[in-house]
């Protein structure tokens, strides 16, 4: 295979004529370093050049098939990193994987899809140790807030006590954005995989699917009902990404080798704004995956009410988009808390998700990195790199004693 330093591209945005492909582009064009050489990823030349045009990207072209493991393995011979938004990633995802490792590339993408992950996991982690191929998931809002950030909390808890927090809880809110046909294409098809196949089920309901042979962790999850949290001092309800947000972090704990202890207990809400809000939030957050998993319903709201593939927020929607989210944890025998601020003035599912995998994408390529290859998660691949690059780009990452 090539030698790093020998290939054509140091990253590729795969899926770059899609929705939140362009949004990445978009975001490399705005943010990327002098001298970096990237490329427009897709199957449609035409369509990329257009692109490439309307962007105004001193940006290569680099045209693919997602089902063609022979031009997906060029692609993945020409660059060092391949940053991919093209989902469902169960669908459209392994062939790219499988032909980064091969090749010795490195990989990120946002997807939120745990049993395809752990499908990742199964087939490719041991490989791509070998050929030190980083394939790292979840590089979006979903899980980096999450993963990134309960790792940098736990990081400064050392820091400051000797010893990491033994329990963390993390509130989602105030946030307001918007979605795309893409992200719903993957929910969808996430739901559809769980009412068909019972193995997906158990995977979606196993909170340590991601961490096999791993010693079970103890059970973490909020309550369904409106509650209230005295560390978040706030009324709380379920978090509709959390169930995949812990299963990230789950891994992350598993592959450093259970750093915080195997009592450590995590869990993710929705902070609202009182008990109405609260109520509101675990209603719909029990009602909507019921409800779309009746097949009649599901397919009428496709047809009716959700975005299609390609759609998704305006840019005057986005740019009323922001977020913000707080960790709270505890460390035995200390009295104040220590609480982790993250902060974002875009719409987190897109503006923010795509500075994440754009940072995430040049710290594959340019930053000398500690982790092994593997299929790894954002803490673990990244670490404190990714937090100093999120600042600089704009995001808030505060942590303060109570």
């Amino acid at each position: 295979m090539p030698p790093p330093a020998a290939r054509r591209w140091d990253v590729v945005v795969w899926g770059a004529t899609g929705y939140t492909g362009r949004l990445v582009a978009e975001a490399l064009v705005a943010g990327a370093p002098p001298g970096l050489r990237w490329a427009l990823g897709g199957r449609d030349a035409a369509r990329l050049e257009r692109l490439r045009r309307d962007l105004g990207a001193d940006a290569g072209i680099a045209v693919a098939d997602a089902h063609d493991p022979a031009s997906l393995s060029v692609l993945a011979r020409g660059t060092r990193v391949v940053a991919s938004t093209v989902g469902p990633y169960a669908s459209h995802g392994t062939p790219l994987v499988a032909a980064c490792v091969e090749a010795g590339t490195h990989y990120a993408d946002l997807t939120g899809e745990v049993a395809w992950m752990r499908a990742t996991v199964d087939a490719f982690h041991e490989a791509a140790r070998a050929r030190g191929a980083r394939i790292v998931h979840a590089c979006g809002f979903d899980s980096v807030p999450s993963d990134l950030g309960l790792w940098w909390l736990q990081h400064q808890a050392v820091a400051r006590h000797g010893r990491p927090c033994h329990r963390v809880v993390h509130g989602f809110g105030p946030m307001v954005g918007g979605f795309s046909g893409g992200t719903v294409a993957s929910a969808l098809a996430l739901l559809e995989a769980a009412v068909a196949d019972p193995a997906t089920r158990r995977a979606l309901a196993d909170p340590d699917v991601l961490a096999p042979g791993a010693a079970p962790s103890p059970p973490a999850r909020p309550p369904w009902w409106p509650h209230y949290d005295d560390d978040l001092g706030a009324w709380t309800a379920p978090f509709f990404m959390a169930g995949v947000n812990r299963r990230v972090a789950r891994r992350t704990r598993a592959l450093l080798g259970e750093p915080w202890g195997a009592r450590f207990r995590y869990r993710e809400c929705w902070r609202a704004r009182g008990w109405v809000d609260a109520a509101a939030m675990a209603l719909a957050h029990g009602a909507a995956p019921a409800l779309l998993a009746v097949g009649p319903l599901r397919r009428w709201a496709q047809r009716r009410l959700l975005p299609r593939p390609g759609e998704g927020p305006s840019a005057a929607a986005r740019a009323r988009g922001f977020f913000r989210t707080r960790l709270v944890g505890r460390v035995e025998g200390v009295d104040a808390p220590l609480v982790l601020r993250l902060a974002c003035d875009l719409d987190p599912g897109y503006g923010a998700t795509a500075l994440m995998l754009r940072e995430a994408a040049l710290s594959l390529a340019l930053d000398d990195l500690d982790a092994d290859g593997g299929v790894l998660t954002p803490a673990v691949a990244f670490g404190e790199r990714l937090v100093t690059r999120l600042r600089r780009a704009g995001m808030r990452i505060d942590l303060d004693d109570g």
